[in-house]
C-alpha cells in the first residue's frame, strides 16, 4: 500500500524472475520442483524464454551422450541425432522417444511454429521446424541449452543412464554434419 496525497494505492511490482524468494519452492506447471534451477534455466524453461544463440552451453558440443530435462532428469535427446544448424542453438532431428516430448502451436513471435514442451516436467525446451537434414526426417528440435542438461557417455552408467547406451552401440560419435 501506498499513501500519496491522503489517497491509499495498491502498487504491483512484477520482479524480475532472479530476484524470485529463495525460500519459496519454484515449481514447473506439472508440480515438478524447479528451485535447483539457475535463474537463466528458470527464465527459459519455467518462462518461455529464450537464451541467445551462441552464447549457451550446448551448441557447440561434440562431446557423445544424451541431453537430459534439467527439471525430471529424463532423457530427451541423444548426440547421435544432434547436428550442426548453424543456428547458435543443440538442434536435433529427434528426441529419444517421441512420447517424452509435447508439441504446441505457437503463435507468440510473430510467426507459427511448434513449440517443444517436456512431457513430464511441462517446461519449455525449443521450438521444432522443417528445416533440418532431409535425409533424417527434415525436422529440426531447436532446444535451449538452459532446458538441458548433458550426460556424458563415459558417465552414463554411474548417473543411473546405462539403459541408454544402447543408443551408441555400432555408431560413430560425433555430430552429424548435414552439409
Amino acid at each position: 500500500m501506498l499513501k500519496v496525497l491522503g489517497l491509499v494505492m495498491t502498487v504491483a511490482v512484477a520482479l524480475p524472475v532472479w530476484a524470485e524468494d529463495k525460500a519459496a519452492p519454484v515449481m514447473t506447471k506439472k508440480g515438478m520442483d524447479a528451485s535447483h534451477l539457475t535463474p537463466q534455466q528458470k527464465f527459459v524453461a519455467l518462462h518461455d524464454g529464450t537464451e541467445p544463440p551462441f552464447q549457451n552451453a550446448y551448441w557447440d558440443n561434440h562431446r557423445e551422450g544424451i541431453y537430459v530435462d534439467a527439471v525430471s532428469g529424463v532423457p530427451l535427446f541423444s548426440s547421435t541425432d544432434k547436428f550442426d544448424s548453424g543456428t547458435g542453438w543443440p538442434s536435433f532431428t529427434k528426441p529419444i522417444n517421441e512420447d517424452i516430448v509435447s508439441l504446441f502451436e505457437d503463435d507468440s513471435a510473430g510467426m507459427t511454429r511448434k513449440e517443444v514442451r517436456s512431457e513430464k516436467a511441462g517446461t519449455h525446451l525449443g521450438h521444432l521446424f522443417d528445416d533440418g537434414p532431409k535425409e533424417s526426417g527434415g525436422q529440426r528440435f531447436c532446444i535451449n541449452s538452459s532446458a538441458l542438461k548433458f550426460i556424458p557417455r563415459e558417465e552414463m552408467k554411474a548417473k543411473g543412464y546405462g539403459e541408454w547406451l544402447r543408443l551408441f552401440e555400432g555408431k560413430k560419435g560425433g555430430v552429424i554434419n548435414p552439409n
